[in-house]
């Protein structure tokens, strides 16, 4: 028997199976659950105020100036973060039982704790003037840098989800394996 055939996990085309992002049970309180709506709500809302702040601390590293409305943008995305990871951990526990680190999210999760450690530390900084502006804008750029990859991580998640989604009636009917 190859790599390509029989039950070692291997698909089809020699890749790898991944196994299926929910189970029918989650799939179904993911559907049910406000809280879905609330992280399809809070995702691209943070995602545009990081944009709008990542501009704002990019301008005030070039020229110097604009360092205020800069910390304030990002005092908004951390605020934002902090809900997301709220509500997030209240999804989590609703859709997989556990508050946070369930199987499915559990790297996701991981890395979301440097996301989450990097802007408690600017705010720390920031209240406690630990840092010149200079150094609270790159502390606030690597905050942004493991956001962006946290970011990605879960769109990812995102993608795999609905492949699975479109591959579930296929694999239903019998048809396909």
């Amino acid at each position: 028997m190859n790599r390509k055939q029989g039950s070692s996990g291997w698909g089809a085309s020699g890749a790898r199976a991944r196994a299926p992002l929910y189970t029918p049970a989650e799939r179904a309180r993911r559907d049910a659950t406000r809280w879905t709506l609330v992280q399809g709500l809070l995702a691209p809302l943070q995602f545009l105020v990081f944009a709008v702040s990542l501009v704002l601390v990019l301008r005030a590293l070039a020229t110097g100036e604009g360092f205020a409305l800069a910390n304030a943008s990002v005092v908004v995305k951390t605020l934002l973060l902090y809900t997301i990871m709220v509500t997030g951990s209240i999804w989590e526990k609703v859709v997989f039982g556990k508050w946070l680190f369930a199987p499915a999210f559990f790297w996701e999760d991981v890395f979301s704790m440097l996301v989450l450690a990097l802007h408690t530390a600017y705010i720390v900084a920031l209240a406690s003037g630990a840092l010149d502006a200079r150094a609270l804008m790159l502390l606030a750029l690597a905050a942004y840098a493991s956001y962006v990859i946290n970011a990605a991580q879960f769109l990812l998640k995102l993608r795999a989800a609905r492949l699975d989604a479109a591959r579930a009636p296929v694999l239903a009917g019998g048809v396909g394996a």
